[in-house]
This record gives C-alpha cells, structure tokens and sequence, in this order.
C-alpha cells in the first residue's frame, strides 16, 4: 500500500498522552505540512500557533475546560498544541482551517506522533482572556478559533479503526 494512503487510514485520535516533548524536528516537520494545507484561491488566511511552554498550555486547557462547565485536561496530557486560527474576513476560513487541522494530524502520524482534534477554540479564543492572549502573541486582526491539535507520543493502546458507515460512499454513474 502507498505511504500516504497507509497513514491516511491508520491515524486514529489519540487520548491519553506521556509528559515526554515531541522533537524540533517532527514539530518543523508537522507544521510545514500545516503550511501546505490547500485554501480557496491560495489566500492562506491561516494562522498556527504552537505552544508548548508548560503554563500556557495549562492556561489554554483551563480556558478550554471551562466551555465545557468542567475542571478536566481536555488536551489528555498531550504536551504540546497547535492553536489554528483563521481569518473571519476570507468566506472560507473555516474550511481552510480544518484542511490545515487535518494536514497537521495526518503528517503527525506519519512521523510517529500521536494527536487528536479538539474542539472549543472558538469559544476560547471569543473570551477575553483568548483575546488577551491573541494580543501577547502580536495577532492582530479578525480570527476565529478553528481548532487545538494536539500533539505528543500516547501512553495508551493504539485505537483500532471502527467499521466504516455503511452507504457513507455513494456512486452516481
């Protein structure tokens, strides 16, 4: 089977996560694929942030838990996150933000590291506090929070694939 159809298949979220940092070098490696994320008309209106400082990952987590009325680590442990932002001003930002989502988790597998899409980053980054943080990191302009990925190696269990819905591949000949 080709590389890229394999890891294409075999990613699975990843929920559980080790202390231990990913490398520079899968991190450079993650985010270039990021960069290359196909956008309507090339516009790139997507903006990553990468954030593996411990305490404002803890600030991010808490800011996350919140939206969901809860005191748990909604990022598993992982320790490392990407923050995708994307420009409100372009009509298809949020397409173009979880194209990038998804190029992110998919190259992270292929280099063997573990992620997960979570969710919550538009409430986050709409709070004051996400705005804050949004002005510490010099970001400017219209941006909506499209998702975290998270990142880092599981200490859990690979996810085994679940069957595939049925009918979800429809052809018209």
């Amino acid at each position: 089977m080709n590389e890229t159809i394999k890891h294409l298949t075999e990613r699975r979220s990843v929920r559980s996560y080790s202390s231990k940092q990913i490398t520079k070098e899968e991190l450079h490696a993650i985010l270039e694929a990021g960069s290359f994320a196909p956008s309507a008309m090339n516009r790139q209106p997507v903006i990553m942030v990468t954030v593996q400082k411990q305490e404002v990952r803890d600030k991010l987590s808490r800011l996350n838990a919140e939206v969901m009325g809860s005191d748990i680590d909604p990022f598993y442990g992982a320790p490392t996150v990407i923050v995708v932002l994307a420009e409100r001003t372009v009509s298809t930002y949020l397409y173009d933000g979880s194209l990038v989502m998804g190029n992110l988790m998919n190259r992270a597998h292929a280099v063997g590291v573990d992620s997960c899409w979570v969710h919550r980053a538009k409430e986050v980054f709409n709070s004051e506090e996400g705005k804050e943080l949004l002005r510490e990191w010099g970001i400017e302009g219209d941006y909506e929070g499209i998702g975290h990925c998270i990142l880092g190696y599981g200490n859990m269990e690979y996810p085994q694939a679940k069957p595939r819905k049925e009918k979800a591949i429809i052809y018209v000949e």
